[in-house]
């Protein structure tokens, strides 16, 4: 008898007929001799619906009250499953993220889970019900509601897989596994049979959104075993484990793309120790995350550098360096937006000379300049104007051999959470 955690997004319980056809699939998994924990995410637009109700009546809103609203909606999703499934004739129990277990800090709207206490999800299994958890949600020591944040929903299901030794944690969202692109940018992107985590979590960071970075950290940290499948079809999907099958040729493995970057350049910085980590622990202090960091030469004594930032961190992120300017003397500080990030990830990048040089050359034989890099073993990334990117994903799609390839991935929609 295997035990599997079965994770539904929104979009696969959006609708009665959505849930109905969720139900009978999970019955039809404890029917083969499994025990099953499912984890679910709130319906369609319900958690983006509370968020406007909200700012109607306050724009900013206390994040423990906003904790509060927005873990109703897996709560709705979790009751109406288990009546759907007792409809059907079978036993389910709901628990929510704190009555599963789920202990967390306390930090709300996007907190970390720091102990899983599964006992509660054991007993119902042991009476033969289909246990129903809350994605997104638990509880501090405090005995503060708090939310995991975006990918929570992941993360709760893999963390749940961890804690109670689950053979599988199964995604099901809505697409059928992970694939070489995103098929709505080149029609003949393929499905992978299996990835290796690494290259996931380089996929995940880089803009593929078929799973969340922290969902795929925690999956690899506890050797979990991860399949992404489809909600709407019975197709096999994509393994995500320590190591994935190589294919033969294929140096890269799959292209992603991070469509929100914003770039940040700081000019006439003088050169003195120090003056690095005073911008960059002020961002880090205010919650900015940056991504690629390319300083110039030195003349005279004075620098420049830039970086990137998502595009909804700008605005912040210029205010935040105007803020330090009497610690920290630079001539001048700006913003460029409507760019995006191109990434090819494979673990046969660090054995195989030529490939960045491929990825610059089919670049700018589009005529379409380069504005920032950065590589790592199993990764390159450029950043470029938004316009042309499609016409660049496509084409690097076809000059590392992945249109013809048997076995590639990344990218496609995902369930919100």
């Amino acid at each position: 008898m295997s035990l599997i955690v079965m994770k539904f997004g929104g979009s696969s319980v959006g609708t009665p007929e959505r849930m109905q056809r969720v139900a009978k699939r999970i019955i039809e998994r404890q029917q083969d001799g499994n025990r099953i924990v499912v984890v679910v995410s709130a319906m369609g637009d319900t958690t983006d619906d509370l968020i406007d109700q909200s700012k109607e009546l306050n724009p900013n809103p206390p994040a423990r009250e906003m904790d509060m609203l927005l873990t109703v909606g897996e709560q709705i999703s979790i009751a109406l499953l288990s009546m759907t499934i007792h409809q059907l004739g079978h036993k389910a129990l709901s628990f929510t993220g704190w009555q599963a277990g789920i202990r967390t800090e306390a930090v709300h709207g996007k907190a970390k889970m720091t102990d899983i206490q599964p006992d509660r999800l054991f007993k119902a299994l042991e009476e033969g019900n289909v246990a129903i958890v809350a994605g997104f949600q638990g509880m501090s020591e405090e005995g503060e509601i708090t939310t995991l944040g975006r990918g929570g929903s992941d993360t709760t299901a893999v963390a749940l897989a961890a804690a109670i030794k689950a053979d599988v944690c199964e995604i099901y969202t809505d697409v059928d596994g992970i694939y070489s692109t995103d098929p709505r940018v080149v029609k003949n992107a393929r499905k992978l049979n299996e990835i290796s985590y690494d290259e996931m979590l380089e996929l995940a960071h880089l803009g593929a959104a078929v799973l969340h970075p922290r969902a795929v950290e925690y999956a690899k940290h506890n050797n979990v075993k991860l399949v992404v499948r489809s909600s709407f079809t019975q197709n096999e999907g994509t393994s995500v484990k320590e190591e994935a099958v190589m294919e033969q040729g294929v140096v890269v493995r799959g292209i992603a793309f991070d469509k929100n970057v914003a770039r940040i350049s700081i000019i006439g910085v003088e050169d003195i120790p120090g003056v690095l980590a005073g911008v960059f622990g002020a961002l880090a202090d205010n919650g900015i995350d940056v991504d690629i960091i390319v300083q110039s030469g030195v003349q005279d004594g004075k620098a420049d550098f830039s970086f990137t930032v998502s595009g909804d961190d700008k605005d912040k992120a210029i205010s935040v360096i105007e803020s330090i300017r009497s610690s920290v003397t630079y001539r001048e500080a700006s913003s460029e937006d409507d760019l995006v990030k191109v990434s090819i990830v494979g673990a046969g990048m660090v054995s195989n000379p030529g490939v960045a040089a491929k990825m610059f050359a089919a670049i700018s034989n589009l005529g379409v300049s380069i504005k920032m890099v950065s590589t790592s073993e199993i990764k390159c990334s450029c950043v470029i104007a938004a316009g042309p990117l499609n016409e660049v994903v496509r084409a690097l799609h076809t000059a590392y051999g992945l249109d013809t390839a048997e076995q590639v991935f990344v990218g496609g929609p995902q369930d919100r959470r």
